[in-house]
């Protein structure tokens, strides 16, 4: 099994594509228009539609259910910024980074940072996951 260091990362790519958002919210109930409704949404301060925070949060547990640390990894704590919105078909980068470990209890302390096409930061923060290694 591997062994994880502070400073490990992975990263995966995630699109907001118009079909994933209305399976956000047909899963979720949050059919809010802003999600859903060219119209609705170019009335708002967006000007168009954007993602539910469900679909980058959806990719980081992903990520770190599959990857970093993976299988058997379960969720302790999460405190996220949303730093700025995901619009539809916004190519979004999730990576997370491992900031400290606790061994002796198999916790980790992972950084996360999600950022778009532009380079621009969407989401910043913090998991705390532990790892139940097989």
């Amino acid at each position: 099994m591997k062994e994880f260091l502070i400073g490990d990362f992975a990263t995966i790519k995630v699109v907001a594509t118009d079909e994933i958002v209305r399976k956000i919210a047909n899963v979720s109930g949050d059919d809010n228009p802003v999600h859903l409704d060219d119209h609705y949404a170019e009335q708002t301060t967006f000007k168009k539609r954007i993602a539910h925070g469900l679909f980058l949060l959806n990719g980081i547990s992903k990520l770190l259910g599959t990857v970093l640390p993976g299988e058997g990894t379960i969720l302790i704590s999460q405190s996220f910024n949303y730093k700025l919105p995901v619009y539809i078909d916004d190519c979004i980068e999730i990576k997370v980074c491992v900031k400290d470990i606790k061994r002796a209890k198999n916790i980790y302390i992972i950084n996360i940072v999600c950022t778009n096409q532009n380079e621009k930061v969407v989401l910043e923060g913090e998991s705390i996951v532990k790892w139940e290694k097989q």
